[in-house]
């Protein structure tokens, strides 16, 4: 009798994946295991050592070469939405180890209804407003709050998300500026807004908000000279990758009060480590990554795992087949 295939899921950190697919195909075709728990190094090696098929939820779960070249059984991985930054695709693609993904559902509209939760979170003051509340207090001399209506809105990148927060910004009346590498002012205008330089953005905008992807030209864009070009009333937004900011520059910054608050949702450790010091940074409002953390997106997710390793199972191609750039 022939040995069953052993799949791995990794990453379902919200226990959401078994609610929005059915896996009776999978569990009477495969020795399926599913992780809930954040697995790095050699936790993650003794969950998948034994694997012939992984599936990922997003880049929660990180694959070198060096762990790729441990897993000699592996012969297929997927992981969900388009991009995962923390996959060796070469070192799969040098084995043949075929590689899938899956869609990403509407990441994009959820991403920036986040952003401007924490844009009027940050400058409405909600967490401390509650705590004034629950503290038994009312108002008090800082709950008297500036408008963002006027202000200028700094957008870091225009695509997807950037564009679709630019236009949340404009109903509000604020002016909308932009930068990105190769922003244009023609493209700028395409979405009533205005191209600046990096310095004018960051030297003038009370909402700095970035949506630009982390790579060479991107990584560590903000740092210690960057943030000090910052008003001392400024709010700094990421909901798009840590890497563009560099953290310690920003808890020294804040610290100095330029900018005066800043609002993040994405860190260099996901999990954020319990001691972790950005847990409890003064003026600095902090979420858990919860940009595409929406029941939409992880029915998509889950869909898209069940019906790619089914197809697997049935030696078919992978409705969504990934090829590294």
């Amino acid at each position: 009798m022939t040995a069953l295939p052993n799949i791995v899921v990794l990453g379902d950190y919200e226990r959401a994946l078994r609610r929005f697919s059915d896996w009776k195909k999978l569990e009477a075709q495969a020795n399926l295991t599913i992780h809930h728990e954040p697995l790095r190094d050699e936790a993650l090696y003794e969950a998948v050592k034994d694997a012939d098929a992984i599936a990922i939820v997003r880049d929660r779960s990180p694959f070198n070469a060096a762990m790729i070249a441990r897993l000699p059984k592996l012969k297929f991985l997927m992981f969900t939405g388009e991009r995962n930054g923390t996959l060796d695709a070469a070192a799969l693609v040098a084995r043949n180890i075929p590689i899938a993904c899956s869609p990403g559902g509407p990441s994009k509209e959820t991403t920036a209804e986040l952003t401007w939760a924490l844009i009027l979170g940050a400058s409405k003051r909600l967490i401390e407003e509650n705590k004034l509340i629950a503290n038994g207090g009312w108002r008090d001399e800082l709950s008297v709050l500036p408008m963002l209506s006027g202000e200028r809105l700094g957008i870091m990148g225009l695509g997807a998300i950037g564009s679709r927060v630019a236009r949340v910004g404009a109903a509000f009346g604020m002016e909308v500026v932009t930068w990105s590498p190769r922003m244009t002012p023609e493209r700028a205008a395409a979405e009533n807004a205005k191209s600046v330089s990096l310095e004018e953005l960051l030297s003038t905008s009370k909402i700095v908000s970035m949506h630009l992807v982390a790579g060479p030209g991107t990584k560590g864009l903000i740092s210690k000279d960057q943030l000090a070009l910052m008003r001392p009333d400024a709010i700094l937004v990421n909901t798009s990758r840590a890497a563009l900011i560099n953290m310690t520059d920003l808890q020294a910054a804040l610290a100095t009060g330029r900018p005066g608050q800043a609002a993040v949702d994405v860190f260099d450790i996901e999990p954020l480590p319990e001691k972790d010091s950005l847990r409890n940074t003064p003026n600095l409002l902090v979420t858990p990554h919860l940009g595409f953390i929406a029941e939409p997106i992880f029915e998509t997710f889950a869909k898209g795992i069940t019906e790619t390793l089914e197809a697997w199972l049935d030696h078919k191609p992978a409705p969504h087949p990934f090829k590294p750039q």
